[in-house]
């Protein structure tokens, strides 16, 4: 058997060179770490996010979960309108959710689905306070102490809570006795949320305040299914006159109230909007950004007036195209003229070339918006040489012939610079080779020269339409209602209707079209033949 060979420390060469090439790959890692961090910071985890709020639609379930749980065996065929214990469970959410000022957001979030519902949950929301307040009389009138906080303390509250409160400087969470949960099952239910927006969002104490008109609408419904609670703790004969009385009360109408308060809410439409968008994720956003829309019957187009997306996903595609195209047939020959120049005049227009990254963007665009308009400078031009004439001035603003043309003007560094870092590579020894064997100028350039130059027109390309596609400034500025991108509805969404489903959504198709085409790209030409140079 042969010798080992041995390192200085005594282990065997073998494991020294392991040990080093470890720690060679350790102190390269440490080094990249930053750099990981902050792509994964400000990349990673924004798409993650931007992922996750495409389907997210958490918001009607956790505000309204009773409500959600109702409507679970709602057919909206047998019975237009749901009954009265939805109604009643609809009360109870919307009153917690008006405490802690949650309802509008959920009203803007249906909104997005069913115009109009939004200023229901407002209307409503101002109401609901006073819903069921003829019971609440009720129950004071046949006993003064349903009105008392402390007869709803000593009901409701887990006695080693009341001990605690007691001698506590500050008051614990309100904790619900389980003798209340098994007794009064929806009256625990509503008031735990009572006590826990007394306390939280009110900064209050539930043994200060009287419970709201809905606690009473579950005390009513509880007594009716069970005449003769028993609670330990309780008021003597308390629950045993309530449970008799209450079959003699008038119930409060919720149906009737909430309609009284906004007639939307005697809409099918509207109660299909809820029971609709009740899971805790949905593919809605998608199909609207597809020009569908999600209903109670299926996926259904979207009315004609409202299919935008479709035609924004092609024009931005289009015009991203057309704007590459155009940056090729430009910058092509200027980066000939760079890679050829004498090395004095090629860095001057070189300077030229890069001058316009010195001056904002925001500049540059209205710069544009300057020149383009009917009465431009570059109409002004056109009139003076007596190309069109003063009536008939070209209209390149507002449209997609303005975006275009700044967006070109913008993007062409982009492609020069690739360009030109591939030609400076090509021997110009090679052209004269092939004007040496009988070749012309044209044969010379397009069988010799031309196909060296492809890499670089490769990178220009993928730079000059990925950067076009996800625009936004300067189709914004210059481009009006033809000319804008898709990106700009995105923006449109996160800062103006504030629907950032339908934002994320609308972003997450992009980037996959985006990474489609780079992969048809890949597949096609080859990412391996896009060179920047060498």
């Amino acid at each position: 058997m042969a010798e080992q060979m041995m390192a200085a420390d005594g282990r065997t060469l073998k494991s020294s060179l392991n040990r080093a090439l470890r720690r060679q790959k350790l102190r390269a890692l440490l080094l990249i770490t930053p750099l990981l961090l902050f792509i994964l910071i400000t990349f990673v985890v924004p798409i993650g996010q931007m992922l996750f709020r495409s389907v997210e639609n958490q918001i009607v379930g956790d505000t309204i979960p009773r409500t959600v749980e109702a409507l679970a065996d709602w057919d909206a065929a047998t019975d237009p309108v749901p009954d009265e214990d939805v109604f009643r469970a609809f009360a109870a959410d919307m009153m917690v959710a008006v405490e802690e000022r949650i309802h509008t957001r959920l009203g803007s979030r249906l909104n997005y689905e069913t115009a109009g519902i939004s200023s229901q949950f407002r209307r409503s929301g101002r109401d609901v306070e006073d819903m069921g307040e003829e019971l609440t009389a009720q129950f004071t009138a046949l006993d003064p102490a349903w009105q008392d906080p402390a007869t709803w303390v000593a009901l409701m509250a887990d006695p080693d809570w009341i001990a605690d409160s007691a001698t506590a400087q500050t008051e614990p969470a309100f904790i619900i006795s389980d003798a209340a949960r098994d007794a009064l099952p929806r009256t625990a239910d509503i008031y735990a949320d009572f006590a826990r927006v007394t306390q939280v969002i009110n900064t209050d104490s539930p043994t200060e305040e009287q419970p709201w008109n809905v606690v009473y609408i579950a005390l009513y419904q509880d007594l009716i299914a069970n005449p003769a609670p028993q609670i330990a703790g309780a008021p003597d004969g308390l629950l045993g006159a309530a449970g008799a009385a209450v079959a003699g009360f008038v119930a409060p109408d919720m149906r009737a109230a909430f309609v009284d308060s906004d007639a939307g809410w005697g809409s099918t439409a509207t109660w299909q909007t809820i029971q609709t968008y009740s899971p805790a994720y949905t593919s809605s956003y998608f199909l609207n950004s597809v020009d569908l829309k999600q209903t109670p019957d299926g996926i259904e187009i979207a009315p004609e007036n409202q299919q935008i997306y479709v035609k924004l996903f092609i024009r931005t595609l289009i015009m991203s195209l057309t704007i590459m195209v155009s940056c090729i047939l430009l910058g092509y020959p200027v980066a000939w003229m760079l890679a050829n120049l004498p090395s004095r005049q090629a860095n001057l227009m070189l300077i030229l070339v890069l001058l316009p990254f010195w001056t904002s963007l925001l500049v540059r665009t209205s710069a544009w918006k300057v020149l383009l308009q009917q009465q431009g400078v570059i109409n002004d031009l056109l009139v003076w040489v007596g190309l069109v004439g003063d009536e008939s001035r070209l209209t390149m603003i507002n449209n997609a012939t303005g975006t275009i043309i700044a967006m070109t003007h913008i993007l062409l560094p982009f492609m020069i610079l690739p360009l030109y870092s591939v030609m400076k590579t090509i021997p110009p020894s090679y052209l004269r080779a092939a004007k040496s064997l009988g070749a012309t100028n044209w044969t010379a350039f397009w069988r010799v020269y031309f196909p060296q130059s492809v890499p670089g027109i490769g990178a220009g390309s993928i730079l000059v339409f990925i950067l076009s596609i996800g625009y936004y400034i300067t189709p914004e500025i210059v481009g009006g209602t033809s000319g804008i991108f898709i990106s700009n509805r995105i923006a449109y969404h996160i800062s103006s209707s504030l629907n950032w489903g339908l934002a994320a959504a609308l972003g997450t198709i992009l980037l996959a079209v985006v990474l489609a085409l780079y992969w048809a790209y890949d597949r096609i030409v080859g990412i391996d033949n896009v060179k920047l140079g060498g």
